[in-house]
């Protein structure tokens, strides 16, 4: 193939690349397989490594061929800023809005007044800039007049073109949707700069994948999908953005078009290359708004990605754009949100808890009020940062919030109800416990107390210890513990296997058969599997998947122990912060002796059994209930052992749900969600 040739092949390729990126992402349809679509990139990235003077930006293989960043560069929104929107949390709030904005219009406007209704996506708002057809510049939000330049990462998406659909094409189907008046526009101006605004989002499926891949790695977990995707977005190396695999639809056309409509923005849209939410509608009135965000409250679950509400805006752009902007905020458009698992109250106190690994973090202690028909007095701060973030002070009104099972938050502070009364939270500069100054690494937001023999970390360590995912010591909880240490009976967790039943019983409150059971207890977890105990160990950034992942490559404790730090990087799913937190902590005189201790105290340390045979591979299970034969903690090694997946929530993907007696609302979402529901009995005949 000579230049000429090669030349040909490329633009063809790139254009029926293009095109069938179309129909898959815009159209929803396809024609060939992805394996061929695969195919196809691989012959056009062949090409242009032996042809590299015909590689163009608009070629497909560009998606990911950026170099990592050394900063992100501003960049300004070239025809009007991006706002964002005020919000509205019921049918009367979206009716006094309605009223507000009517009073700015003429009698003949008000009879005009329609909306159309989009699916207020938990994402990141972006804007997009194409130059003579090709995608040039893609930013974030900033503060709505200056962004950030994120256009290498937004190329890896897919969703978002790198060059438009060919003027012809565009003019043709402008024209088939009776927009001759666009299309003539389009056709007069087609190199001419283009501006499209929408939303980068992440999959529920994917997000979960990551937060797994994170947690495999011993790295923080995402806390919801919107800030995985911002932190996406924000990634100096687009290879990481890339891996993510990010998704977006478009919703604003700034570019005029001559557009009349909301509802016509978004066919244009369309039919220039952009992906846009089918579910989006057009409502004649607020009747069939109200109709609209209750059928989205009801299809929110089975979605693939989170929403929070509905926008609704006023569908005449004439009119939109004469009620103008309030603030940082159109008046013609609203947040019309899903009602929320949040309250008001007040923080009484903030207190500070030393973790396991030094960590410090603070604690709100709340003014006692019921959100999601559960008391809640607490609510954790994060960090230093997060306390800064929020403006909090002790004694301030703030709104709490709880989403499903997890620990509420803080998230909001309410200024305007202070008294002057309110103060300022200092984080301490030593130790609460012990006293020790603190310190903060470079690149983390949390102070750590340094003191290995701290007692409160020596508490933490020995609940970590004694927990079920590591040897499981029922009947040995917490109270018990700080029983034990304040009795000077143990220094670290060794010490548990060497307790005698007349250590037990010069403790208050112990009789002699309590004190029996608790020794056999302990005793009988001397045998532990390898992953069970790396896990007990509390090496910082190790969970329980890198615990199994470690203990499936080295199958023995001395093999982990003389491994070079090389080696520990080239365990996948294994990245070079957690290796050197392995390596580092085996590198310990103290932590050997220990593991000698350990030893000597009778721990034997056993393989695990190795199953070929994997029936359950692929399934996901959720456990709920109090099952009778067989503890949750067994359950779940079973499930893994035979190739599955377990989940502490209910989704569409779940697989089974095994209900014990007396299930909770796990149950409940099962069966509104047509999960599949087996009995304790079922689930043992499925794992003999």
């Amino acid at each position: 193939m000579n230049k000429k040739e090669a030349k040909e092949r490329i633009g063809k390729l790139k254009n029926l690349i293009n095109y069938h990126r179309y129909l898959y992402h815009v159209l929803d349809r396809e024609e060939i397989s992805q394996s061929a679509l695969d195919s196809l990139k691989k012959e056009l990235f062949d090409l242009e490594q032996n042809y590299p003077e015909f590689i163009t930006p608009d070629s497909p293989t560009q998606r990911i061929g950026g170099k990592p960043l050394d900063k992100f560069e501003k960049a300004q929104h070239p025809l009007k800023p991006m706002l964002s929107f005020n919000d509205a949390f019921s049918e009367k709030d979206m009716e006094d809005w309605r009223d507000r904005i009517s009073k700015l219009l003429s009698p003949k406007e008000r009879s005009e007044i329609d909306f159309y209704c989009e699916l207020k996506i938990d994402g990141l708002a972006i804007e997009l800039i194409y130059e003579n057809e090709i995608f040039k510049v893609g930013s974030t939000r900033g503060n709505g007049i200056i962004g950030e330049d994120a256009t290498q990462n937004l190329k890896t998406i897919d969703a978002i073109p790198l060059k438009l659909r060919e003027v012809e094409d565009v003019t043709k189907d402008l024209e088939a949707e009776k927009l001759s008046e666009c299309a003539a526009t389009r056709k007069r101006h087609g190199a001419s700069s283009l501006v499209v605004r929408g939303e980068v989002f992440i999959g529920k499926k994917e997000f979960e994948r990551v937060n797994k891949e994170q947690g495999r790695k011993g790295l923080t977990f995402f806390s919801n999908p919107r800030n995985m995707a911002a932190g996406s977005v924000r990634q100096l190396d687009p290879k990481i953005t890339a891996s993510r695999h990010l998704d977006s639809f478009a919703y604003d056309l700034i570019t005029d078009f001559g557009q009349k409509t909301h509802e016509e923005k978004h066919k244009i849209i369309k039919i220039l290359g952009f992906k846009t939410n089918p579910h989006n509608k057009y409502c004649k009135d607020l009747k069939e708004v109200f109709e609209f965000h209750r059928y989205c409250q009801k299809i929110r679950e089975k979605l693939n990605y989170e929403i929070d509400g509905i926008v609704v805006i006023v569908n005449n752009n004439k009119i939109f754009e004469k009620l103008g902007v309030v603030g940082k905020a159109p008046r013609g458009a609203i947040a019309f949100k899903f009602p929320l698992k949040e309250a008001t109250t007040i923080v009484k106190d903030i207190n500070v808890q030393v973790g396991r690994t030094g960590a410090i973090t603070p604690v709100a202690i709340l003014k006692p009020v019921q959100i999601g028909g559960v008391t809640i007095s607490r609510a954790t701060l994060h960090n230093e940062d997060e306390i800064k973030r929020l403006g909090l002070k002790i004694g301030d009104t703030v709104v709490a919030g709880r989403a499903g099972d997890v620990i509420p938050d803080i998230v909001k502070v309410l200024p305007e109800l202070r008294t002057g009364e309110e103060k300022e939270f200092h984080l301490p500069k030593r130790c609460p416990a012990c006293g020790t100054k603190l310190v903060k690494q470079e690149g983390e937001v949390v102070w750590r107390c340094p003191n290995r023999k701290c007692f409160a970390k020596l508490r933490r360590y020995f609940y970590h210890f004694v927990s079920k995912g590591a040897f499981n010591i029922v009947g040995l909880g917490h109270k018990i513990i700080d029983r034990l240490i304040d009795a000077n009976l143990i220094s670290d967790p060794a010490d548990l296997f060497k307790l005698e039943v007349g250590d037990i019983l010069s403790l208050e409150r112990f009789a002699e058969k309590s004190a029996k059971n608790l020794i056999k207890a302990v005793q009988s977890k001397k045998q532990i599997t390898l992953s069970r105990f790396i896990y007990a160990l509390g090496i910082r950034n190790v969970g329980e998947e890198t615990a199994k992942d470690l203990s499936e490559n080295f199958q023995t404790l001395e093999k982990l122990k003389t491994t070079a730090l090389e080696e520990l990087q080239k365990i996948e799913d294994i990245g070079p912060v957690v290796a050197k937190s392995i390596f580092d902590w085996l590198s310990l005189k103290r932590n050997l002796e220990f593991l000698k201790k350990m030893e000597k105290d009778g721990i034997e340390i056993i393989m695990e059994k190795k199953i070929k045979y994997k029936p359950l591979k692929g399934k996901i299970f959720v456990l709920t209930g109090t099952l009778k034969t067989i503890t949750r903690e067994e359950a779940k090694e079973k499930i893994r052992s035979l190739g599955g997946e377990v989940s502490e929530s209910v989704s569409k993907k779940t697989d089974f749900v095994v209900v014990g007696k007396e299930p909770g609302s796990k149950f409940e979402k099962a069966k509104k969600l047509g999960v599949k529901t087996i009995s304790e009995k079922g689930f043992l005949e499925m794992i003999k």
